[in-house]
């Protein structure tokens, strides 16, 4: 066995500091590694709802006002959203959708036309629509924060106001929130913003993905976080997922020196994927255009192993051309060109995965009673064939217009025959077909979409959302979308064991993948490749040069072992450490 450096035990083990006695910890659901010791900080209050108002005496030209606001912020989403990368760029385009759906201004313009003034319909029409949201569960409960955001945002932009959101910070601070709506999270500034904890949201949530992104230690679904003031020093363990009060300065102070300096100990680490005795395992990074591939060729990736191709589609009012897509997909495959111009980097390329909290505003697909459970991914292809044929020529084109050779795999596959039928289309045009695995009958039928198949990629974000049904925005259930849940390991086990035995890659593409302790569990399943949020490359692939794949397949038969997430974390961590 070789030996083991301080950097990656540091993160797997927990803190479990008890020094003073005085402190007081308050729990919750870890997110993203690292310890910040810093005063408290709660976000400014959002904009006061309006009283009773006069109806408008010109009710279309108040119809007009409602309609201008909301499209002035949508407009401003979007800027951020060009400049953001990863995730934080899709959700704030899906956002930026949200404040002109059809449906939202509608219900709002009707109020106005009732007598309401504009901002009392925006209220009215956004408690409607949260009230449909919350009770549909699932991912479109998600949405209620995003709504509620866009809301304040109209509301303030037809007072006149500012811009609501985050004040930026003057000196290092904990930010504590009920929960941060997209547009607040991806402004975060990390070198101000040392640790972030919510009180909903669970390990999957928006908060916590962008939060993984821009690499700020996190915990989210902490109970008792109201009961904590602004300017108290508290310890933040994102590793543990604890919030500690009444922490000695000196002690907290050495463990956040502690915390950084194996940090700076990661960053150092370049690539390639592969375990301490040379197994290689390939890093890889999620993207979602080519801004964002761009800026992942900047960590230590190997490729792509997620693109999202969503962006393409979501705001827009029709369906991009062929053309159009075939400049987006070109610009990706691009981006890992080496300096000869070969395309030899590997690229996985998503098909559409719209629907449920994605819906296209260019495809009618009526109201769902459970969208989570209903039209979407692969099955929007059922009704409308063609959608994902042209997808499909323009995954081709970029690829004979690049010279490279990108997978190609489709989300929401349920079935052995729904991953023949994708395969054949994708083969056509002379592509590697893959698919995903995030519902819990593709993973117990591994075996058999797997014949069908050249790889697959197991979606974790959705796989344990199903498999535990549990909302991941509830915080509540947290505990419930921890990936660590037994349930979700079994499974992914379940499908990296088929993979071996045929000799076909199986890669993690969900927010797992981003995990250091996690990805050795996986590795020592079977897992071929780990594709998360580029920042979190360094992280992965320094836990895994540390260990051997006997040891990871150790950490994974312990972790599978347990029967609760916390003890499946603390079994991988203590067989790492034998």
């Amino acid at each position: 066995m070789p030996p083991q450096n301080d950097v990656q035990l540091a993160h797997r083990t927990p803190s479990t500091d008890t020094s003073s006695e005085s402190t007081s910890v308050l729990s919750g659901t870890p997110v993203v590694a690292g310890v910040a010791y810093a005063p408290v900080m709660w976000p400014g209050p959002r904009p006061e709802l309006p009283g009773p108002g006069e109806p408008p005496a010109d009710v279309e030209a108040e119809c007009d006002r409602f309609a201008a606001a909301t499209v002035i912020v949508a407009d401003r989403l979007r800027v951020r959203a060009s400049a953001g990368t990863g995730v934080a760029s899709e959700v704030l385009s899906a956002t930026a959708a949200l404040a002109e759906d059809r449906g939202w201004v509608g219900a709002a313009q009707k109020l106005i036309r009732a007598g309401s003034p504009a901002p009392n319909a925006a209220v009215d029409a956004t408690e409607q629509f949260a009230a449909v949201f919350t009770k549909l569960g699932g991912l479109m409960a998600e949405r209620v924060t995003d709504l509620m955001d866009v809301r304040d945002r109209v509301l303030a932009e037809l007072a006149g106001d500012p811009e609501p959101g985050l004040a930026q910070p003057t000196s290092e601070v904990i930010l504590f929130a009920d929960d941060l709506a997209p547009a607040d999270t991806s402004g975060l500034d990390p070198s101000m913003v040392r640790g972030l904890a919510t009180r909903f949201g669970g390990p999957t949530s928006h908060t916590a993905i962008i939060a993984r992104q821009l690499g700020i230690p996190c915990v989210v679904a902490v109970a008792d976080l109201s009961e904590v003031p602004a300017g108290t020093p508290v310890l933040l363990d994102g590793t543990a997922g604890t919030v500690s009060l009444g922490s000695d300065p000196d002690d907290a102070r050495a463990q956040v020196a502690e915390s950084l300096r194996q940090s700076e100990l990661v960053s150092r680490w370049t690539g390639p994927g592969r375990t301490a005795d040379g197994v290689e395992v390939a890093i890889l990074a999620n993207v979602q255009d080519g801004a964002s591939a761009r800026t992942a060729t900047d960590f230590p990736v190997a490729g792509i192993g997620l693109f999202r191709t969503e962006l393409a589609f979501l705001d827009r009012a029709s369906e991009p051309t062929v053309a159009e897509q075939t400049t987006l997909y070109q610009e990706v495959v691009d981006a890992f060109a080496s300096d000869s111009g070969a395309h030899t980097a590997k690229i996985v390329i998503r098909t559409l995965d719209a629907g449920s909290d994605k819906p296209l505003l260019f495809a009618d697909q009526g109201a769902e009673a459970n969208p989570a459970l209903g039209v979407r991914g692969l099955r929007i292809s059922f009704a409308d064939p063609g959608l994902l044929d042209r997808q499909l020529d323009a995954i081709a084109a970029a690829a004979r217009a690049t010279g490279g050779s990108p997978w190609v795999m489709a989300p929401m596959v349920a079935t052995a025959a729904e991953a023949r039928d994708f395969a054949a289309k994708v083969r056509e045009r002379g592509l590697t077909a893959g698919v995903m695995i995030e519902i819990p009958s593709a993973a117990l039928l591994a075996p058999a979409i797997l014949a069908e198949v050249d790889f697959v990629s197991i979606g974790t974000n959705d796989l344990t959302q199903y498999t535990m049904a549990a909302d991941r925005m509830s915080s509540e259930l947290a505990g419930l979308t921890d990936p660590w849940q037994p349930a979700v390991l079994a499974l992914i086990d379940r499908v990296a064991s088929s993979g071996s035995a045929v000799s076909k890659p199986v890669g993690v593409c969900g927010e797992a993948a981003a995990d250091p302790l996690l990805a050795c569990v996986l590795v020592g399943m079977g897992v071929t490749s780990l594709s998360s949020a580029p920042a979190a490359a360094a992280g992965v692939g320094a836990a895994l040069a540390d260990v051997t794949l006997a040891q990871c397949r150790s950490a994974a038969h312990a972790a599978l072992a347990t029967a609760d997430p916390a003890a499946a974390r603390l079994a991988a961590a203590d067989a790492l450490r034998d």
